[in-house]
């Protein structure tokens, strides 16, 4: 059962939907989708069968219609089960996009036959692109683990320190999905010097200070971290974990993951344990620092890897369960990342651009902040004069990954 005893103070608007013609929605589920299917036949040695169903649903996802899950061995076959039941014979443009993407990528499994019993080492169907991701991105790791130590060196230095070492942190973890060092200063002498106001003129709504005052002056709590995706971004939160385990600032880091593949490169505990590994393995003694501490936090305790399969259902977030709500409400904070989930925040539906967003997300039971890059045509708490700039300047602001919020909710 689901806790629907606080949603919204607001109307609930309708859902995006694939079938609004012109729309982002629309491109995603006719062509983007598709393309992700072919791109895994590419990247994966599958069986002629295997390729074969995923062709078939690349080509039908423009006009065809949703089809049912048969592997009835999963252990969310249930839940999937009871999702379709309401758009059984309906078009996958015509069913909100949220539920089309989320029931994409559980197919995608089942045609690769994730979930098929006695299998004792699953197939990740995006592995390729988690692990190069990783790999390019190596030189962005090197500077950002040798500045965070250096933050940590300082650390005790005083609550402003520590302030500013959280801000710029919090910069990175909205950033993270950037591997091409436009995070660091364009100076090729000196890139060890973050390049804070290029990236200020691109957050729309800017919370950092606030966030970090938050977790600096609420010593030795619990955050937990909604986590997005694998590869750099994931480096960057597990830097921002780091640094307020290592700090004092906190004493516990929950990372709530997403138990099996999806949207293609969201991360699952595999790929935290991977992550750790590629870094204790590189020859870089800065890096190596890093990732011993994360390994000491997870033995400890200190750094928990949770999953639950709430995070690849097509549920709005004020659907969460009671036991997962139950859970984060032992957190100081949720730091909620990256634009599918923020979507799952907003229920992925045409709030007005200017709504607050604390009057939506009121069903949390502890201060959430959200570190989002847009990447949807979803987006709330704006202000009508940024609107009005930015789209001036920009016609694709709100997909475009460009652009980017940290908003509290307290």
């Amino acid at each position: 059962m689901v806790n629907i005893s606080h949603i919204p103070k607001l109307p609930i608007p309708p859902s995006l939907l694939g079938s609004e013609i012109g729309s982002f929605t629309e491109f995603t589920v006719t062509q983007r989708i598709p393309a992700i299917a072919r791109r895994v036949i590419a990247e994966n040695n599958f069986s002629s069968e295997i390729n074969t169903s995923l062709e078939n649903l690349a080509t039908e996802l423009p006009t065809g219609f949703l089809q049912p899950l048969v592997n009835d061995t999963a252990i969310d076959f249930s839940a999937w089960n009871t999702y379709l039941e309401f758009y059984k014979g309906q078009r996958w443009v015509d069913v909100p996009w949220f539920f089309a993407e989320t029931y994409f990528y559980r197919l995608i499994l089942e045609i690769t036959n994730y979930f098929r019993p006695g299998v004792w080492q699953r197939i990740d169907p995006f592995e390729l692109q988690k692990s190069q991701g990783l790999e390019a991105s190596l030189d962005s790791i090197i500077l950002l683990c040798g500045q965070v130590n250096n933050w940590l060196d300082n650390s005790q230095i005083g609550e402003k320190s520590n302030q500013t070492a959280l801000i710029a942190l919090l910069y990175f973890a909205l950033w993270g999905n950037r591997v091409d060092l436009s995070l660091w200063s364009a100076f090729e002498n000196d890139r060890s010097r973050f390049d804070i106001q290029t990236q200020l003129a691109h957050i729309l709504v800017n919370d950092a200070s606030q966030v970090a005052e938050l977790l600096t002056t609420s010593h030795g709590g619990r955050i937990d971290f909604v986590v997005d995706n694998a590869g750099f971004e994931l480096v960057c939160d597990l830097s921002l974990a780091d640094f307020l385990l290592s700090s004092g600032l906190g004493n516990q880091v929950y990372l709530h993951l997403k138990p099996h593949p999806t949207f293609v490169s969201d991360a699952m505990i595999k790929d935290v344990d991977y992550t750790i590994k590629f870094l204790a393995a590189s020859g870089h003694q800065q890096v190596k620092f890093f990732a011993q501490r994360l390994q000491e936090n997870i033995a400890s305790g200190r750094l928990v890897l949770s999953e639950n399969y709430f995070w690849t259902s097509p549920l709005a977030f004020w659907e969460i369960s009671n036991s997962l709500k139950n859970e984060l409400a032992n957190a100081s904070l949720v730091i909620v990342k990256g634009d599918a989930n923020y979507r799952r925040l907003l229920g992925d539906r045409h709030w007005d651009f200017t709504t607050n967003i604390a009057d939506i997300v009121c069903y949390l039971p502890v201060p959430m902040v959200a570190l989002r890059t847009l990447k949807s045509e979803v987006a709330v708490g704006l202000k009508p004069e940024i609107i009005e700039k930015v789209a001036k300047t920009d016609s694709s602001w709100l997909t475009n990954g460009q652009w980017g919020v940290i908003q509290l909710v307290l």
